[in-house]
């Protein structure tokens, strides 16, 4: 019978990245989550974390991580079924998912929104960029992910959501004072870009796209789907926006695209572990929806 204190233990340390972190959010002592962890290591034989920073699961720890969280939604689905388990109702069960942040941004979170208000869980949002959210995923971290990648992690299933499209962007002054003669790889080289953290890769994805070859582009880093417009549109570099907020600026000439007509759509996919559970079905069928309503056909 395995210990599931134990497993949550483990599974906090590598949510949480960290031993600490993990006794805070278990309202346990470090001490307490280490002995856990190394008694149900003892007993697997074989180490279950990398004790790395962040800490990382081994397979044999993803695995063990991954079980815990099927098994929740299996026990809160029993409670729906047989409510003498749960006199008070299913107990909310927590369902991590990793999403990037133009799509938490944009048509994610008001479709987590509505399925959440009508499901019993508690939603985990972990935000990275969408070519390393399935990670997140081959970890054990999450039980579903948006992801740019549409090679399935272990043990999930894969469905495309469409693709998001980008525009290059800057503001008129800024057009005016970079590339007075025009956008090429000579200007770009010397103009600031915006970046949305160093994994951004979207920019580097279109100049190599337009010009055939990669240039080094001078970087400001903004962490922010928000902020990331705001610099724009005050002059700061050009990046790559989202075509339906940069829409109305461009419209309004606040924004100017680098080159007309050269857009970079970016396809999604939605990947969840393969569980039988009416929860991760829902979830995944309100994705799809709000995706289809949302991204451009691939």
């Amino acid at each position: 019978m395995l210990d599931y204190p134990a497993l949550a233990a483990l599974a906090a340390v590598v949510r949480e990245g960290s031993f600490e972190r993990a006794a805070q959010s278990l309202h346990v002592t470090p001490s307490a989550v280490s002995q856990r962890i190394r008694q149900l290591e003892e007993r697997m034989g074989c180490a279950l974390v990398l004790r790395e920073q962040p800490c990382r699961p081994t397979e044999t720890g993803r695995r063990l991580c991954q079980h815990l969280d099927r098994v929740g939604l299996l026990e809160q689905e029993l409670q729906g079924l047989l409510p003498a388990l749960a006199p008070q109702g299913p107990a909310r069960v927590k369902l991590p998912v990793a999403v990037n942040a133009d799509s938490l941004s944009t048509w994610f979170a008001p479709a987590l929104a509505n399925f959440a208000a009508a499901a019993p869980v508690l939603v985990e949002v972990h935000v990275d960029d969408q070519d390393h959210t399935r990670e997140w995923l081959r970890s054990g971290a999450v039980l579903a992910a948006v992801t740019g990648s549409a090679r399935p992690a272990p043990g999930c299933n894969c469905r495309p959501l469409g693709a998001m499209r980008y525009i290059a962007a800057a503001s008129p002054a800024f057009m005016a004072r970079h590339f007075p003669a025009g956008v090429d790889a000579a200007t770009l080289a010397q103009a600031p870009s915006l970046v949305f953290s160093p994994k951004d890769e979207l920019q580097d994805r279109w100049v190599l796209r337009q010009f055939g070859h990669p240039v080094e582009l001078p970087r400001h880093t903004l962490p922010s789907p928000q902020a990331f417009l705001t610099a724009a549109l005050a002059g700061m570099g050009w990046g790559l926006q989202i075509e339906s907020q940069a829409a109305p600026h461009l419209a309004d000439g606040s924004l100017v695209e680098l080159l007309p007509g050269s857009p970079l759509d970016v396809p999604l996919y939605w990947q969840h572990a393969r569980v039988a559970s009416a929860l991760l079905d829902g979830l995944s069928r309100a994705m799809q929806a709000a995706a289809g309503a949302t991204l451009r056909v691939t």
